[in-house]
């Protein structure tokens, strides 16, 4: 069962902004030590999506709300500097082996990774579903690794870099219940902003995402995302200087129902978790 909803969406700049959050661009523009180029350099290179093999300046230019001009030199700049590819029959741009490099470089020193994943993939053995982690990026969570069941017949699979939101997601209220409240009340804030009209909903499901996490140290999402996806979620805090990350297991509905999320899976998330946080913590 593939999970293309999130990594097909070829939206506008609106459509964009509602998930990745504040637009920086224009927030910047009244700070001093902000550097408007670089973060507009940046923003071209997010316009790329698991789903987008190519993109021309007018897709980029559209997506980012920017001048096509503006684009233009850009992309000029970033494919000098490698970190973009420019196919001269479609007269279209790719991703760069220099952004590789850098997502490498970064996956590579998060430790936490490493001892994590044999306990995900025997956790994602015995369930039959998607073990993942991932971590915010700006209003959605982007996932950085995951184990999928090497017994499973169907299988929801979510590649690093996949990204996800928030505030429907087991992977994102987990993050939530793992922020200091200052932190969490600002960033539901913004998800609020962003969304006004399904606000009512969104927060209903954090709440009790919040609550479950209090009386049992994990939270679901159980169609609210998907309803064809059942999860469940439990924060890993911060150890020792490293980021909040969230870990995951997922699975179509039909095969990983409510009360097995709570009763068994839930459990064993927690205790996976928590061995990790010991295990990074000796590290």
């Amino acid at each position: 069962m593939s999970d293309n909803s999130i990594s097909n969406q070829k939206g506008s700049k609106a459509e964009l902004i509602a998930m990745d959050g504040i637009d920086l661009l224009e927030d910047g523009i009244k700070d001093r030590q902000f550097v408007t180029a670089l973060a507009r350099g940046l923003e071209v290179l997010r316009c790329f999506k698991p789903s987008d093999r190519h993109l021309g300046n007018q897709d980029i230019a559209e997506r980012t709300g920017l001048p096509k001009p503006t684009i233009s030199r850009l992309t000029y700049t970033l494919t000098r500097m490698g970190y973009l590819y420019h196919d001269d029959k479609l007269g279209k741009y790719q991703l760069g082996s220099g952004v590789l490099s850098l997502g490498f470089s970064f996956i590579s020193n998060l430790d936490v990774l490493k001892i994590a994943r044999p306990l995900m993939q025997e956790l994602a053995d015995y369930s039959h579903t998607a073990v993942s982690v991932g971590t915010r990026d700006r209003l959605g969570m982007v996932y950085l690794d995951g184990r999928h069941s090497t017994t499973a017949t169907v299988s929801l699979r979510r590649e690093p870099g996949t990204r996800v939101p928030i505030a429907t997601t087991a992977m994102g209220r987990a993050l939530l219940c793992g922020l200091p409240l200052h932190e969490r009340e600002k960033l539901m804030e913004n998800i609020h902003q962003r969304n006004p009209e399904h606000w009512t909903k969104y927060k209903a499901g954090i709440e009790q995402a919040l609550r479950d996490y209090q009386e049992r140290g994990f939270c679901l999402s159980t169609g609210d995302w998907r309803n064809d996806v059942n999860a469940v979620g439990v924060p890993m805090l911060p150890i020792a200087g490293s980021r909040l990350l969230t870990f995951n297991c997922a699975a179509p509905s039909f095969l990983l129902r409510q009360h097995m999320l709570e009763d068994d899976i839930g459990p064993r998330l927690i205790n996976m978790v928590r061995t990790i946080e010991s295990e990074v913590a000796r590290y």
